[in-house]
């Protein structure tokens, strides 16, 4: 039986990405694993794999469509010996978005149904929600919640792109209906776009389309700001000390090709506050809390049209050598948007320094669903009162705690601000 190849989910905040090549053609034969596709997300540049063999059929998507929801049927693929005009694959929908009517070819046989497989790459036909959105669910798990009298629109599915199987709805009594509120759109704005235009129509200016990745950030921290009760923590160090050491161990580095940047000590220093205070490694789960045990900290690095967060993972079990090679190589795949899903997807904290361009202080917004977020201003010289009393120049870096209320309260994070700052102020204890 043919099988409609969807249009996969690369992470599970992408709702439509770019199908921008594809790596076969119609009639080609494909194995398990075999390349299908190159599809652009708001975070990077994926390959599809096939996940079973076959005959490209036809392919339903054009090379360039952009816009393309995820789910949408973008290839049939067929059986040996099975041509395009006696499968029974069903019609694929009408891709919307920027998706235009002729970058979708039809296939060429309708009435046609998905098979029931549990596996990336196939659907079963999806029953809609009251919201007209399509639930994916295996037919097991659709049968069995029939029986139950289980609402599968309440269900969070733990199958590939979040489909409802056998294992989410066994165990589980009846579930009401769930009102449908309609939420805001991240995106709306208080003017429309052509009403702001014509306010600048007697002014020369650029029109700039926002792509994916601009898309993701304006909803994500509209998002952050609206549902997450910031507060905010500030602290001044001083790191003479730090400095001092960075440029004794960069010395001893140099054959090595390793050089340690302050950033580095930043990393490893709220590691190991993450572990000192406990409570603070965590993270918002809607209705809970989730205490991480390993300090998986998330830096912020800016690439051209927005910023990725990758993860250092178990940061506080790794050397500063360790921490400093991952981040330079995390750091080049981002600029080049090349970060796999699981090297940026994570953490509990974040970490975000733009000390390197001068600025002296600033508040992040937190990432959702981290806890909290460290902004990191420039080291300067300052006057400071000495403990005896007299004035001495010290190199005097701000940095400003981004606290989500929800997870960490007030005296939790003065706890771990200042572990942070311990650790950058004694900085040997960074090796301890």
């Amino acid at each position: 039986m043919a099988t409609e190849i969807l249009m996969p989910a690369l992470s599970p905040t992408m709702e439509e990405g770019t199908l921008a090549k594809w790596l076969v053609k119609e009639g080609d034969t494909v194995q398990s694993g075999d390349l299908l596709a190159e599809i652009e997300t708001d975070k990077a540049t994926m390959e599809f794999e096939a996940v079973e063999e076959g005959v490209i059929g036809k392919l339903l998507v054009a090379e360039g469509t952009e816009g393309v929801p995820v789910n949408t049927p973008i290839a049939i693929l067929l059986e040996d010996g099975e041509s395009i005009g006696d499968a029974s694959t069903k019609s694929p929908q009408t891709v919307k978005n920027k998706v235009k009517k002729a970058d979708i070819v039809k296939p060429d046989v309708p009435n046609a149904e998905a098979p029931a497989m549990e596996q990336p790459g196939s659907a079963v036909l999806a029953p809609t929600g009251d919201g007209g959105k399509r639930i994916f669910a295996s037919p097991l798990a659709r049968r069995i919640a029939a029986d139950k009298k289980i609402d599968l629109a309440q269900i969070n599915g733990s199958g590939p792109r979040g489909r409802i199987i056998k294992s989410d709805v066994e165990g589980i009594s009846e579930l009401p209906k769930a009102q449908t509120v309609a939420a805001p759109s991240a995106l709306a704005q208080s003017a429309s776009s052509d009403t702001i235009r014509a306010m600048y129509s007697d002014r020369e200016f650029e029109e700039v389309s926002l792509n994916g990745m601009r898309k993701t950030i304006a909803q994500r921290l509209t998002e952050a700001k609206q549902s997450i009760p910031h507060f905010y923590l500030r602290r001044d160090i001083r790191i003479d000390s730090l400095l001092a050491l960075r440029s004794e161990i960069n010395a001893g580095l140099e054959k090595s090709g390793v050089k340690l940047s302050v950033n580095d000590f930043i990393i490893k220093a709220c590691a190991k506050a993450l572990q000192d205070v406990p409570n603070s490694n965590a993270v918002w789960a809607g209705d809970r809390i989730l205490k991480l045990k390993p300090s998986d900290v998330a830096v912020a690095v800016a690439v051209e049209d927005g910023l990725f967060t990758p993860v250092i993972r178990d940061s506080d079990r790794k050397t500063l050598s360790e921490i400093s090679r991952e981040m330079k190589q995390l750091a080049g795949k981002a600029r080049d948007k090349k970060l796999a899903p699981h090297e940026y997807q994570g953490g509990s904290f974040a970490i975000s320094n733009l000390g390197m361009f001068g600025v002296d202080n600033f508040d992040a917004v937190i990432n959702p669903p981290h806890g909290a977020i460290l902004a990191v201003g420039a080291g300067k010289k300052r006057p400071v009162i000495s403990d005896d009393g007299t004035v001495a120049a010290a190199t005097v870096m701000s940095v400003t705690l981004s606290v989500d209320h929800r997870v960490i309260d007030g005296a939790l994070g003065a706890e771990f601000l200042n572990a942070v700052v311990g650790y950058l102020e004694s900085p040997l204890t960074i090796l301890a």
